[in-house]
């Protein structure tokens, strides 16, 4: 049982995102401090999985191969920095197609689970949308962090009217390592109702 692993978005959280969405190689830029942060807590020993939505390749927007390029391009430079990616999953359908791997359902995850063998409970998403921390809930996933970087501001707005706040709102993907790395030998929030500052 994979106990320690942490999801991640990528586009907002990982990367600069996008209004027109990141459909060539050339769009996709690291934000600063992402691969240090990446490195971070693979040497804390978080297994790390990137879960995206990618509709631009429904749409018909980025061929499959551009994305497999910038995946493979995130691994190397994650690699290159002396971390790990263990996985990418992604959702490629249109919002309209009603799948169930669409953040905010929890497909992706639940598929991430079966794969590694992930006990839920302990792991951790870091996300910059309402539709990541819903769909870490709905997966029971134990932590969910907020940062403010991609819609983050605006993710913690919406969740804060429905009632259903993130455990934890950092600035960006560096401090939400930062928070992860401080408090790695504590139980999962959600598991034990613990309040952290």
């Amino acid at each position: 049982m994979l106990a320690r692993a942490v999801f991640l978005d990528r586009d907002g959280v990982i990367n600069r995102d996008s209004a027109d969405y990141i459909t060539r190689f050339e769009q996709f830029e690291l934000y600063p401090g992402s691969l240090d942060a990446l490195r971070r807590l693979t040497a804390a020993g978080f297994a790390l999985i990137v879960v995206t939505n990618q509709s631009a390749v429904g749409r018909g927007w980025i061929p499959l191969d551009e994305l497999e390029r910038i995946h493979a391009h995130l691994r190397a430079s994650v690699a290159a920095a002396g971390g790990r990616i263990l996985d990418i999953l992604v959702c490629p359908h249109r919002p309209s197609e009603g799948c169930a791997c669409r953040k905010p359902r929890p497909g992706l995850l639940h598929a991430a689970g079966a794969a590694h063998g992930i006990d839920m409970g302990s792991a951790v998403m870091i996300g910059d949308s309402r539709r990541d921390i819903e769909s870490a809930r709905s997966a029971g996933v134990g932590t969910t962090i907020l940062v403010r970087t991609g819609n983050g501001e605006l993710a913690g707005r919406e969740l804060a009217e429905a009632g259903c706040p993130p455990d934890v709102t950092v600035e960006d993907l560096a401090a939400a390592a930062d928070w992860l790395v401080a408090n790695r030998s504590r139980p999962a929030i959600g598991s034990s109702g613990e309040v952290r500052p």
